[in-house]
């Protein structure tokens, strides 16, 4: 089925909202409420007759029998008393708030919502209609969602990557709206992939996940985006925790680790001193199971997610330059990377792929390995898809496509059998590998490894299109106008 329809019929009241203040990420947490609801009501009724927990005159047919001044208040009184639920109800509705203050408004999105038979659609279709919506809120700079959407393509070359297999558990620490879980869910579920039994479907929809997300609203949006996608249950209980993955040690531990965790540097809170004043606090976590105690949040999730991993279990994960090169604690922990599990790929992505702006980013693989005095890792292989690409978000994004030759060159099926492109003879060659003796020797254990020439440094003929490379400096100035405000907050 065509989703675009929907979508734009969707999506088209948000314009109309907009004028009452209603921005994109409030207006897709409404929907959320309103979807529920209706697809709780559609399973409450023939040929479903499901028990679907939502209370008698808090349901949808309270509010589509509504109008006007009543309908307002009515509403507001169903998100507080929903909220109080237990279950993936109660989780839905953590904290929910009427953002759309005008009732005939109201009235209308619950007459579009309605006009729709949720259920009745493909779990594939919802999924993608809900995709869609949360992908443009994310691409609406104004929303700041963007830092919680990972880019779909990059996701997909991560679990082809790492290749899942049915009846094993899968993590994120900083899910986000979910796109790693259902990247994993959309490849088990795939025939090409598996022929997953009966026991093995049950557990794909109810035990294989399991993540944080600190922020309520993201929250809120990833358990539907699950729901929708057919993970989980109305009914049951959810596998994402609001609790912040690095307080503590992992009280379970997976066989997989997909994530792309926060991309700021450092931990911090805000108080009130005694004086009345607001100061700011770096924030460490004293955890006796990390290598080194530090500051910076991302060095801080390389180490929880190593924490996280059974002795067999394998981690996927986007980090930012700073942790292949930085000092002190970094270097602590790339050794210890090195040493106790098998650090074995690094892809090194190019800017113009986040809606962060001007992040410079890479995906490290390694697998955990049970207790050696063995170093674990033999070799480091690269792929530098950095270097003369250039990519924006609107011009020219980054699809699958572009990663294909990576995923071929990481070889899933058996990385054993992998060849480098890159030689004497071909100096252009993207894939290489480097022993971990030679990187150990580097200054302070850089992972920060280059090789390739840039081609516009040698040949301006070779420089991306003006449109790409205004782009570009945009995101450079956005990125260094935010470092600045970020220092200015410090002082």
């Amino acid at each position: 089925m065509n989703t675009a329809p929907i979508v734009s019929r969707v999506w088209n009241f948000c314009h109309t909202l907009k004028d009452d203040g209603v921005g994109y990420g409030d207006y897709l947490e409404q929907l959320t409420y309103l979807i529920f609801l209706k697809m709780a009501d559609e399973y409450a009724k023939p040929p479903y007759q499901r028990d679907v927990v939502v209370p008698a005159g808090w349901d949808w047919h309270s509010l589509a029998s509504r109008q006007g001044a009543e309908l307002g208040e009515h509403y507001a009184m169903l998100l507080r008393e929903l909220g109080g639920q237990k279950g993936m109800l109660g989780q839905i509705f953590t904290k929910s708030q009427n953002k759309i203050t005008d009732p005939a408004k109201l009235h209308r999105l619950i007459h579009m919502v309605d006009g729709t038979g949720w259920v009745m659609l493909d779990a594939d279709v919802k999924g993608s209609i809900y995709e869609d919506l949360l992908e443009r809120n994310a691409a609406d700079t104004k929303s700041g969602a963007g830092q919680y959407f990972t880019p779909r393509a990059l996701i997909r070359a991560m679990v082809e990557c790492v290749r899942p297999e049915p009846g094993k558990t899968i993590a994120d620490p900083a899910c986000g709206t979910g796109g790693f879980f259902l990247a994993a869910h959309d490849f088990l579920a795939n025939p090409a992939n598996h022929a997953l039994d009966r026991d093995q479907k049950q557990f794909l929809k109810h035990d294989t996940f399991y993540g944080n997300e600190i922020v309520a609203n993201t929250r809120r949006l990833c358990l539907m985006n699950l729901f929708l996608h057919g993970i989980g249950d109305m009914a049951g209980d959810t596998a994402v925790s609001s609790a912040d993955a690095l307080i503590s040690p992992p009280s379970l531990t997976f066989d997989y680790v997909l994530a792309n965790p926060p991309f700021g540097k450092k931990s911090s809170m805000r108080f009130t001193n005694e004086e009345g004043g607001r100061e700011t606090e770096n924030l460490t976590y004293n955890r006796q199971d990390f290598w080194a105690t530090t500051s910076n949040k991302q060095l801080n999730f390389v180490q929880h997610i190593r924490a996280m991993l059974r002795t067999t279990g394998r981690a996927a994960v986007v980090v930012p330059d700073n942790v292949l090169f930085e000092g002190g604690a970094g270097e602590t922990i790339r050794r210890k990377l090195l040493d106790t599990t098998d650090l074995h790929t690094i892809l090194r992505l190019p800017t113009g792929i986040f809606y962060a702006q001007g992040v410079k980013a890479n995906v490290i693989f390694f697998d955990n390995r049970p207790a050696s005095p063995d170093p674990q890792t033999a070799q480091v292989w690269y792929y530098d898809y950095r270097t003369n690409i250039h990519h924006t978000l609107k011009q020219k994004p980054m699809s699958y496509d572009h990663l294909r030759d990576f995923v071929d060159c990481y070889h899933p099926l058996n990385r054993h059998l992998r060849k480098e492109t890159w030689s004497e003879a071909t100096p252009d060659g993207r894939w290489r590998a480097f022993r971990r003796e030679e990187l150990l020797e580097r200054d302070k254990a850089s992972l920060d490894v280059f090789w390739l020439k840039d081609a516009a440094m040698a040949d301006l003929d070779n420089l991306p299109e003006p449109d790409a490379l205004a782009e570009e400096i945009t995101e450079h100035l956005r990125s260094a106008l935010d470092s600045f405000e970020a220092v200015k907050g410090n002082l």
